[in-house]
């Protein structure tokens, strides 16, 4: 090979890795934010029977019996409880369910949805 070629590409590997003779393309960072959280809330009343509540937080939100009366206990007590902590889409469907639920068993239960 002659003297010249050679030079030439030798020039050739040194601008394609210093880039100056070709761009690089290069793909934007994507930033993925984490969802909102929102909290599901259970509000005591004076009319809902706590054993209802218990079935309640089994139910939709897949808590055990023991988990269930203590936060039943929760609302009696203290006037609310978080059951559980969710996407809004899914904190929106659990809520609209339970009220649901409760309208067709005759119970004034209330929840509430709250973005963490």
């Amino acid at each position: 090979m002659s003297n010249q070629i050679q030079t030439h590409q030798t020039d050739i590997y040194k601008n394609i890795y210093s880039g100056t003779d070709a761009p690089v393309l290069t793909k934007p960072k994507t930033v993925v934010k984490r969802p909102s959280m929102y909290k599901v809330i259970l509000m005591n009343d004076d009319y809902t029977p706590m054993d209802f509540v218990v079935y309640v937080l089994e139910h939709f939100f897949n808590k055990t019996t023991d988990e269930s009366v203590l936060l039943m206990m929760m609302v009696h007590n203290q006037g609310s409880a978080v059951c559980g902590l969710y996407t809004y889409e899914i904190a929106e469907a659990k809520c609209n369910a339970v009220m649901e639920c409760a309208a067709e068993h005759g119970h004034p239960l209330e929840c509430t949805l709250q973005k963490e």
